[in-house]
Formats: structure tokens, C-alpha cells, sequence
């Protein structure tokens, strides 16, 4: 299993956190978070990962170049992409850049979402098929900033953050699991979003959303009850210095 992560951004939102350095480099306990999330991924047996980078890369490439130094089992496993249009495209975009990587069973995870180790282990536990798996939490209700996602049973139907709240069963927490089929699926539809006017202004889970609205059978994963964090603002930075630790002093 390889994994793609996405982390081109700034994080303009978290200013002035972000004046020196991209948002996947803020501290989550003892390491950064993208140091946290390569390291909960090695524990789960996925090595192999490509990290899109945009804003600061230099700086990214040397928290891979730890990470890998670190390892201390041979060649690097993770290799940075470079994303040069990441200013002016959403993570559409970066989901593009990547389209190489996307062969046999892979995951997508967002550049700003923490997880406990148990959270991995769920997503790869499910049960393969020739699809797409987009992991999701309930809770009692969801505001315009969640990616909400409308639910048949187990099989998505529809997502974004514009879904009303009658239709909102859950929430993409921004890990995505591609087997089988789906990995040529959602290959294709990337590259069909892109040749659009609006291609390089969306978001990647649109691609999401026309599968399922297609008829093609998107599976979802839930991980209520166990611990992950979205990092957006600073209220979600003290969020994930609450659940995943203090930077050392």
C-alpha cells in the first residue's frame, strides 16, 4: 500500500502561525505533522509515499529527509512532489500532479488531518473491493466548514460542504482509500476535471462526488469514537495540542 499526502498549502487561515513555515510543519506533539502522520503511517506498514509540496518546499523536503535519515532501513520510501501551481489551484490540482503515483491500491490523506494509529489500521482492515473508501465520523450536528457527506447505508451518495443539514449523515475527515477499480476510476475523472475551466479551482472530493453521483460505488469507513483533528485555524491548533501533545520546550 502506498499513500499520497497532500500538503502544498500555506494555511493562510493559521496565521501567524504560518508566516515561516507551511501548516504541515507545525509541531503535534513531539514531532511536526506531517513527521506525525509519516510515522503513524510506518506503523502501519505503509512506506511508500509521495507528499505533494508547494509553499516553503525546501523546508518540507528537509522533514522528509529526517524522516527518512531516521528510518535507518536503506533508500528513502517518501519522496516529495513539487507542486508549482499550488498558489493559484485548489488540491484538485495537486491530486493531478500526482496522477503517476496512482497505480495498484493507494490512499489519499489531507496535508492538515491527524489520526491516531488505530485510524489507519480501520481504513486498511476494511475489506478490499473495486472502489473508492472515504473515512467518515458522526456527530450530532455540522457546520458549513465540514465536509459533509450523505450516506445510502454504508455507501456514500454525495459530498461537500455545501450539503444541507437533513442530508448530512457525516464527515470526510480526509483520508481515502482507492482498490481495484476505483484506483483507474478516479484516475480518469482527475483527469477529466482538469481539462474543465473550472478544474484547477476544486477540490479533489468533487471527483468524489461526481463518481457517486454517477452510480459508481463509493464505500465509507467509519471511525467514530477514535481520535483525529483537522488543522485549519488556531482554535484546531489547540485542538491537536490537546489530543496529540505539546511541542517540547
Amino acid at each position: 500500500m502506498r499513500a499520497i499526502i497532500l500538503s502544498a498549502g500555506r494555511g493562510s487561515r493559521l496565521l501567524p502561525l504560518t508566516d515561516d513555515r507551511p501548516k504541515c510543519l507545525l509541531p503535534a506533539g513531539k514531532r511536526t505533522v506531517l513527521g506525525l502522520q509519516l510515522f503513524t503511517l510506518a506503523g502501519a506498514g505503509v512506506h511508500d509515499v509521495t507528499v505533494v509540496t508547494g509553499f516553503m518546499p525546501h523546508m518540507v523536503d528537509a522533514e522528509i529527509d529526517k524522516f527518512n535519515a531516521e528510518m535507518h532501513d536503506g533508500a528513502p520510501r517518501v519522496r516529495p512532489l513539487f507542486n508549482p501551481f499550488y498558489q493559484i489551484a485548489d488540491n484538485l490540482a495537486s491530486c493531478w500532479m500526482a496522477r503517476g503515483e496512482m497505480r495498484d491500491d493507494f490512499l489519499i490523506i489531507n496535508g492538515d488531518t491527524l489520526f491516531e494509529p488505530a485510524i489507519i489500521e480501520a481504513v486498511l482492515a476494511a475489506p478490499a473491493s473495486n472502489a473508492v473508501q472515504v473515512t467518515v465520523d458522526k456527530k450530532p450536528a455540522y457546520d458549513a466548514d465540514d465536509m459533509k457527506v450523505t450516506l445510502d447505508g454504508d455507501r456514500l451518495t454525495a459530498i461537500g460542504k455545501t450539503l444541507l443539514a437533513p442530508r448530512s449523515h457525516a464527515e470526510s475527515i480526509g483520508i481515502l482509500r482507492f482498490c481495484g477499480a476505483g484506483v483507474s476510476l478516479f484516475r480518469d475523472q482527475l483527469d477529466a476535471m482538469m481539462h474543465t475551466p473550472d478544474g484547477v479551482s476544486s477540490w479533489y472530493l468533487k471527483a468524489i462526488d461526481a463518481l457517486a453521483k454517477a452510480g459508481h460505488p463509493i464505500n465509507t469507513c467509519s471511525i467514530e469514537g477514535m481520535t483525529w483533528a483537522e488543522l485549519d485555524t488556531p482554535e484546531d491548533f489547540d485542538t491537536v495540542t490537546h489530543l496529540f501533545g505539546q511541542a517540547p520546550a
